[in-house]
């Protein structure tokens, strides 16, 4: 399958990854003939990019950290979770822990792969599947650092919970007062949970902090900083730069995110919570188009641990009437490299 633009999407073609409603309910399945009443809804809800089945590229699969059963497990209990807060009642941290231990599973057993953020985004959804990734990513990284088994839980659950805060009624990130801010309401609301270990309700509170004192709500500096609040501050900037729907700014790509991100090592980021993720994410997913410096262009096809830079490309062209397809293997072609990444 191929990772295109909705632009480019016509009908007739068949969806190649299910979207997923907020509260993890299915929106269309994969497999679906999209028409072009379909391609227009997604595209007034706010989907930007699209997984196509492409007969060149039908044996190509994009591996999975988490199961379509876990997405919709997890982004249901988010749903919940976040109603119930918004009603002003007590949330259920139970059945939160229940998802987040399967998630665990999930990540723990598909630790070898490549973190590439392929769910796709609605305005309805969005808030779901940033909750989703920023926990994913934060439980590979702390997975990467030799967390035991109970600080992961514990730093999957502050992840997940992150923006909590922005849901409650005080919460003002346009207040002066920083104790309106969503990150002090969210450390408000997860405090009160005697079940829930403090430094789960230090995650939202610190995950706007930075290295050099110049993050906020309190401007705490270096290890002033609890190691999750490190984690899941990279985990929430990777994501917020691809796919912050609501902030109106320039998407990045996952090459630019990550080349703008080692820019921040130790002032916005720490450095050996970046270093980590660098190695847990594909810096060219798999499916989407590039243009190598050979000037050829293919789509990414395969990637290699530890080489995320370096991603095998399939080069499909026609010459005369008959189709020519080859695959590049960057991280055996070491003089040619990845020039451009195509919309």
């Amino acid at each position: 399958m191929k990772y295109v633009s909705i632009e480019q999407v016509e009908s007739g073609q068949y969806l190649g990854r299910t979207i997923f409603a907020s509260n993890g309910t299915v929106l269309l399945s994969e497999g679906v003939q999209l028409t072009v009443y379909m391609i227009n809804t997604l595209n007034r809800i706010g989907a930007t990019m699209l997984y196509i089945k492409d007969p060149q590229f039908e044996d190509v699969e994009i591996p999975e950290v988490l199961s379509d059963e876990t997405k919709r497990s997890v982004m249901k209990k988010m749903t919940e979770t976040f109603d119930t807060i918004k009603s002003g009642k007590q949330f259920d941290t139970r059945s939160v822990s229940v998802s987040i231990d399967q998630l665990l599973d999930d990540v723990t057993r598909n630790k070898e792969v490549l973190i590439q953020l392929s769910d796709i985004r609605t305005k309805d959804n969005e808030a779901y599947v940033h909750a989703l990734n920023v926990c994913m990513m934060s439980t590979m990284i702390g997975i990467n650092m030799n967390l035991n088994q109970t600080q992961l839980k514990e730093l999957a659950i502050g992840a997940l919970l992150h923006d909590v805060g922005k849901v409650e009624r005080l919460a003002d990130d346009e207040s002066p007062d920083p104790k309106r801010h969503h990150t002090w309401r969210g450390f408000e609301l997860l405090k009160q949970k005697q079940e829930l270990n403090l430094l789960i309700a230090h995650v939202a509170l610190q995950h706007h902090e930075a290295p050099n004192g110049e993050g906020f709500p309190r401007k705490l500096v270096g290890d002033q900083i609890h190691i999750y609040a490190k984690i899941v501050t990279v985990a929430n900037m990777f994501d917020n730069l691809q796919y912050n729907l609501s902030a109106g700014g320039k998407r990045m790509l996952p090459h630019e995110a990550c080349e703008h991100m080692m820019a921040l090592a130790g002032t916005k980021l720490d450095r050996d919570v970046l270093i980590h993720f660098l190695r847990t994410v594909s810096v060219y997913p798999t499916g989407s188009s590039v243009r190598l410096s050979t000037k050829e262009s293919g789509v990414v096809v395969g990637q290699h641990r530890g080489l995320p830079g370096r991603p095998i490309v399939r080069v499909v062209r026609q010459v005369e009437d008959q189709i020519q397809v080859k695959e590049v293997d960057l991280a055996r072609h070491t003089t040619v490299f990845v020039e451009s990444v195509l919309a």
